[in-house]
Formats: C-alpha cells, sequence, structure tokens
C-alpha cells in the first residue's frame, strides 16, 4: 500500500518521503498529527490528501522505525 502513496525523488523536497503527487512530507504529517491535529483537519488543510494517503505515512513511519537502527537518547538524572 506504501508503495502507492509513498516516494522519494532527490529532486523534490530532498529527497524526504512525500505523498506521491505533492510536496507534502511524511514528516510534516508526522508533526500535525503529534501536534494534535486531527486527520479531518489536515485534509482540510491539503484536500488533495486522502485518509488513505495519511494511514500510509503512518505506516511508513512504522516500518522505518522497525529497521535495527538505535535511537540514543539523552541521559536523564
Amino acid at each position: 500500500m506504501n508503495e502507492r502513496y509513498i516516494v522519494s525523488d532527490p529532486e523534490i523536497m530532498m529527497g524526504k518521503p512525500i505523498i506521491a503527487g505533492t510536496r507534502i512530507t511524511v514528516e510534516l504529517i508526522l508533526e500535525k498529527l503529534s501536534s494534535g491535529e486531527s486527520v479531518e483537519q489536515i485534509i482540510q488543510e491539503h484536500p488533495h490528501l486522502t485518509d488513505e494517503a495519511i494511514k500510509a505515512a503512518l505506516a511508513f513511519a512504522a516500518k522505518a522505525l522497525k529497521a535495527d537502527i538505535i535511537y540514543p537518547s539523552e541521559k536523564r538524572i
């Protein structure tokens, strides 16, 4: 499903993963959702997006985080 919605092209948005046919990055969608915007609000702001495209962005991000990479965090006292 992601392959249909999520693409990456070095000529568009510096190669960041975007929603196909747009310049809207997966990163932007995640930022909007994490700041409390609803899917409906995002679609209202960007009418060419669909619910399926936003779900594909979330699935893409989840898959990317499953990679065998260690994400260092700051020590907490």
